[in-house]
């Protein structure tokens, strides 16, 4: 059957692409090799009446432009924002609140430090300033590195012409952001142990490097970009869990003419005289397009699908050299009542509403990556835990909760031991922890679930288990990712592109790889 284009990965961004060439008028078919959607963010019943968000569990990334032109609340999207944002507990039975008003979150601020209280709004307002800057390349092809012909220097003029207003302090910020630790930039503004701890987590979530690895004070700007129900820096719950975030936008394709199958694994990338001319199904099936787009991360397309044979030599060593290997940890878990912290009793209360921090110093969290560095899964992890049903009881069965748990350290690759025997042993490690903190925590759970980076890799078919299809370090960004050269979606093979977040921006459910993308076929 023939076909303009054709999506590999059923992947939020190969649904935004998928949708985007519909609308243009393409005739598009997207093929996903499970028997549901959303890549690493879907919704499934893992249990009887629980509707569980398996991989990716919050929603603030996904860029407006995308949720208005595809119409994504008419195709059933729903977003509620957290409030509390944050819950934090520590070992002397303090706690600490972040909340969507700001003068309450002076006030919990306050108690660790009038400093860091007179501090926080000055923060924000700087990361925010600095998160607008870097938002507007989010959406904008990457110019050619080297420039080969004079149009590419057009678009270095371009890139030039968005800085334009930009002062000298903020291009020095952005310099230093995008090349300092977590750990250092909050030096530089807070003294409370307990506040830098809090804001450090979100540069070390999915990173492989503690809160003193250079790099990480991006990762921490990147969670902070984008937003919820139109209010800038807010992460929420979608009803209906994560998959209803691909599913919307599966119905907004599929109301353009776009055909969408499940159960449709692809073999193969069908090559040509050095052009991509359609796929190979596991069952022998062959559709053939002028278009292929790959969603999958750029070792499983370009190592699996398309082959070492159809590769330069050259550009096939760069991807073997693109790091993969992740670092994180997912539970799922069927919970009989809630956690009841000692550092604030009570349930439900307003922490179960919030992301729940485990992780009381940066030199707890320095220390869990020291283990991970010598491929041991962390003693003492930095853990996040979010309860979806707190917001949404629809998911769960009566009288059940749905918690998620996710964590920092576990390295994809184990000395002396394999995660096929470590997976539940770690498991009964981490509610140890929690249980620490919330002495009821082993006793409320029902069912759990317990993915490690390679059972990451085995059920969404991300290489390395990595949730951003590959390490967010400098030199795998922007112009640089996947590999220099080709970071404009095309691809060497003529006719292959790809729209997943191995290409530029990056990782997170934002959507912004597969927009970018169809933009760009749609000029080839």
């Amino acid at each position: 059957m023939k076909y303009d284009a054709i999506i590999i990965g059923g992947g939020h961004n190969g649904l935004v692409t998928a949708a985007c060439l519909a609308r243009a008028g393409k005739k598009v078919v997207v093929l996903e090799r499970r028997e549901v959607l959303g890549g690493c963010a879907p919704t499934e019943e893992l249990w009887p009446g629980h509707r569980v968000s398996t991989g990716a569990y919050l929603v603030s990334l996904l860029q407006d432009r995308i949720v208005q032109e595809l119409e994504l609340e008419r195709f059933g999207y729903r977003a509620v924002p957290k409030d509390p944002s944050f819950f934090s507990v520590y070992p002397d039975g303090r706690h600490l609140f972040f909340w969507r008003d700001e003068k309450r979150t002076l006030e919990e601020v306050a108690k660790f430090s009038k400093r860091d209280a007179e501090s926080f709004p000055k923060y924000e307002a700087y990361i925010e300033r600095l998160a607008r800057i870097v938002e507007s390349l989010l959406l904008v092809t990457p110019p050619e590195l080297p420039p080969r012909k004079a149009s590419d220097m057009v678009d270095y003029l371009k890139l030039l012409a968005k800085f334009r207003g930009v002062d000298r302090r903020d291009i020095a910020g952005l310099v230093k952001i995008f090349t300092q630790s977590a750990a250092d930039l909050l030096d530089e503004w807070f003294e409370s142990p307990e506040i830098k701890v809090t804001l450090a987590t979100d540069g070390v979530i999915g990173a492989n490097g503690g809160p003193r690895s250079a790099g990480t004070a991006y990762i921490l700007m990147h969670h902070c970009m984008g937003g919820v129900g139109g209010q800038r820096g807010l992460w929420g719950f979608v009803r209906g869990g994560m998959g209803a975030v691909s599913e919307a936008i599966a119905n907004s394709a599929r109301s353009k003419g776009a055909e969408i199958r499940t159960n449709a694994p692809v073999a193969r990338v069908l090559v040509e005289a050095g052009r991509a001319v359609g796929v190979v199904l596991e069952n022998g099936t062959q559709l053939r397009a002028a278009v292929v787009a790959s969603n999958l991360d750029p070792k499983s397309t370009f190592l699996g699908l398309v082959g070492a044979s159809n590769l330069d030599p050259e550009f096939r060593s760069q991807i073997e050299r693109f790091r993969v290997e992740g670092t994180s940890l997912k539970m799922n878990l069927s919970l009989e009542g809630l956690p009841d912290f000692k550092a604030f009793p009570g349930t439900p209360g307003p922490q179960h509403g919030a992301t729940m921090h485990i992780c009381p110093s940066i030199e707890y969290v320095e220390r869990a990556w020291d283990d991970a560095k010598y491929g041991r899964p962390s003693r003492n992890p930095l853990i996040e835990m979010t309860c979806p049903t707190y917001y949404d009881p629809t998911l769960a069965p009566k009288g059940r909760h749905i918690m998620g748990i996710f964590l920092q350290y576990a390295p994809y690759t184990l000395q002396g031991a394999t995660w096929d025997e470590l997976r539940e042993p770690y498991g009964d490690r981490v509610l140890e922890v929690i249980s620490e903190y919330a002495p009821n925590m082993r006793e409320i759970v029902r069912e759990r679930q317990v993915l490690s980076p390679l059972d990451l890799e085995r059920r969404f078919g991300i290489a390395g288990g990595n949730i951003f299809h590959g390490e967010m370090s400098l030199d795998q960004m922007f112009f640089m990712r996947p590999v220099i050269g080709w970071a404009k979606y095309k691809t060497p093979v003529a006719g292959l592109w790809l729209c997943g977040s191995g290409a530029h921006p990056g990782g997170g459910v934002m959507g912004a790889p597969g927009y970018n993308a169809a933009r760009e076929i749609l000029k080839a």
